[in-house]
């Protein structure tokens, strides 16, 4: 068997790399300009590649045929790696509450979930449970007198925004009204 073209294998291993489901034969040649022939050589060099049966080493991924395609998989005895991995990934993005609820917090610490809840004027259970699982924020202390846990951010937090310190964090408008005064200048 003759040496695949090298262009042929790193265009097909560019493909690979992005599909998120197997990619026929006849697609991976169309897309990589080649004839089909060459294309089925160079997948069996790139999978003898990543298998270790070539100079290099073994990887921590295989190329696979499955339903009618060839696609990258992690290696079957990395599974239990890969799920750990993900698993300890919280997702990227918060909902506009859970952000809203963070920015209170980040602001008025120590601040009890009531007083979270005032200020939001909606009840905040859920969305501290939330930023308590994916923790950005902790549990400080309670209330010696009413029990009210206290609420206020985490080193993780401080990490994901790019700040050494919580002083760090843009002052709040100076045209926003803070609650501080209450609403008697409004009804009185």
């Amino acid at each position: 068997m003759t040496t695949p073209d090298l262009e042929t294998r790193q265009r097909l291993e560019a493909m690979l790399i992005v599909a998120d489901e197997p990619m026929s034969v006849v697609n991976l040649a169309t897309a990589a300009g080649a004839p089909v022939k060459a294309v089925r050589a160079a997948l069996a060099a790139l999978r003898s590649d990543y298998d270790g049966e070539a100079e290099g080493p073994r990887r921590g991924f295989e190329l696979r045929e499955v339903a009618g395609g060839w696609r990258i998989y992690v290696r079957t005895d990395l599974d239990d790696v890969i799920a750990e991995y993900v698993g300890s990934q919280a997702p990227a993005r918060l909902s506009q509450a859970a952000l809203e609820t963070l920015a209170v917090i980040a602001y008025k610490q120590p601040v009890t979930r009531s007083q979270v809840a005032q200020i939001r004027a909606v009840n905040v259970d859920g969305v501290v449970r939330t930023l308590l699982g994916r923790g950005l924020i902790t549990e400080l202390h309670a209330d010696p007198e009413t029990g009210a846990m206290h609420y206020g951010t985490t080193d993780l937090l401080l990490q994901k925004l790019g700040i050494n310190s919580i002083d760090e964090l843009p002052p709040i408008s100076p045209l926003l009204d803070d609650g501080a005064d209450g609403f008697d200048d409004i009804l009185g």
